[in-house]
C-alpha cells in the first residue's frame, strides 16, 4: 500500500514539475548564485585542521587535527573576544531589535499618509549611508576636541566628555549608530506584516469599545508575532557577528580592550599575518556557535507552538 502511494506522490510531482516547469526555471539564478558563491566556497574550511601554506596548496598541507581550535580556545584573547562580541550582540538583541518594532506600530497608527511617507522615507536614508560616513559624522559630533555635542555641552555649563575614547560608553556608541543607521530599513518587514492584519479585527474591537493601545496589544502584536519570531531567531544566528567595518572604523588604542572582536582578529591574524588555517577555524567555531543557537531558538519556537524558520 505504501509503495503504492509512494509511487502516486511520485508520478504528482513529476507532473508539477513538468506543468509548472517555466515557473521552476525562475528560481534557477538564485540557485546557481547560491551554490557557486554559498556553498562551492565552503570546501575551503578544510584548511583550518592543515597547517595551510599557499605554495603546497590545500592537497599537500600537512594535516593538524584540532591543533588549531585548541591554540585558539587557550589563547587569553579568547575571553575578551568573547565577551566583547557576546556584549555588543546582546545589547543589539536588548535595544535595537525592538525599535523597528515599535516604530512600524507607530507609523501603522498615523492616519496622515503624506507626514507617513515623509517619515519613512527620512528614517530609511541612514541605511545608504556607507559605516565610514558614520564614523565621519560620529567624529565631528562627539570629538572631545571640536565636537558639536561637546562645545554644546561646554556653553551649557557641563564638562566635555570624552565619548570616543571612553572604555564604559564604547559598546553603547555601537549600539546607538546601530540604531540609527539600521532602525528605519528594519521597519520594512514589520510594516508589512502590520498590513497584513485583518482589518475586520480591528473594526470588530472598536465596535466593543477598544481604545489604540488595546487594539494594539491584542490584535497587531499577536497578528506579527510568527515574524517577530521568525527575524529573531534568525539574528541569533548572526549573534556572533557585529560587524566588522563599524567595529573596525570606530577602535582606538584607548578603547582596543572592549572593541576588539572575532571579525577584528581575524583580519590582524588572518589578512595582516597571514595565519589562513588558525583564523579560518576561529570563523569556522564562530559558524558553528550561530547554527547551534538557531537549531536551538527554532526548537524552543515549536515547542510552544510556533512556526519556527524551518
Amino acid at each position: 500500500m505504501k509503495v503504492v502511494e509512494r509511487k502516486k506522490k511520485r508520478l504528482k510531482l513529476v507532473s508539477d514539475l513538468k506543468r509548472d516547469r517555466y515557473l521552476y526555471l525562475l528560481i534557477l539564478p538564485g540557485l546557481l548564485f547560491f551554490i557557486i558563491f554559498k556553498y562551492v566556497p565552503m570546501w575551503g574550511i578544510i584548511i583550518s585542521f592543515q597547517d595551510y601554506s599557499p605554495y603546497l596548496g590545500v592537497l599537500k598541507s600537512e594535516w593538524v587535527g584540532f591543533a588549531h581550535f585548541q591554540r585558539f580556545f587557550t589563547n587569553p584573547d579568547f575571553i575578551i573576544l568573547f565577551r566583547n562580541t557576546m556584549m555588543i550582540s546582546l545589547l543589539n538583541l536588548v535595544f535595537f531589535f525592538p525599535i523597528p518594532i515599535i516604530l512600524a506600530i507607530l507609523l501603522n497608527e498615523v492616519r496622515s499618509q503624506v507626514f507617513k511617507r515623509s517619515i519613512q522615507s527620512i528614517v530609511y536614508l541612514p541605511h545608504f549611508l556607507s559605516w565610514v560616513i558614520i564614523a565621519g559624522i560620529s567624529f565631528l559630533l562627539l570629538s572631545e576636541s571640536g565636537g558639536i555635542v561637546n562645545m554644546m555641552m561646554e556653553k551649557l555649563g557641563f564638562s566635555r566628555f570624552d565619548f570616543l575614547t571612553n572604555e564604559s560608553t564604547f559598546w553603547y556608541l555601537l549600539v546607538g549608530q546601530n540604531i540609527w543607521k539600521e532602525t528605519g530599513w528594519g521597519t520594512i518587514i514589520f510594516l508589512a506584516a502590520v498590513a497584513g492584519v485583518n482589518p475586520a479585527l480591528y473594526e470588530a474591537a472598536k465596535m466593543d469599545g477598544a481604545s489604540r493601545v488595546r487594539q494594539i496589544w491584542h490584535i497587531t502584536l499577536p497578528g506579527i508575532r510568527n515574524v517577530i519570531i521568525v527575524l529573531f531567531i534568525l539574528r541569533l544566528g548572526n549573534i556572533m557577528d557585529v560587524g566588522f567595518e563599524q567595529v573596525f572604523l570606530m577602535m582606538n588604542g584607548a578603547v582596543s580592550q572592549v572593541a576588539d572582536v572575532f571579525e577584528t582578529y581575524v583580519y590582524r591574524n588572518g589578512i595582516q599575518s597571514g595565519q589562513f588555517s588558525y583564523t579560518t577555524a576561529v570563523g569556522l567555531f564562530k559558524s558553528v556557535i550561530g547554527l547551534a543557537l538557531v537549531v536551538l531558538a527554532n526548537w524552543l519556537a515549536k515547542l510552544f507552538g510556533e512556526e519556527g524558520i524551518y
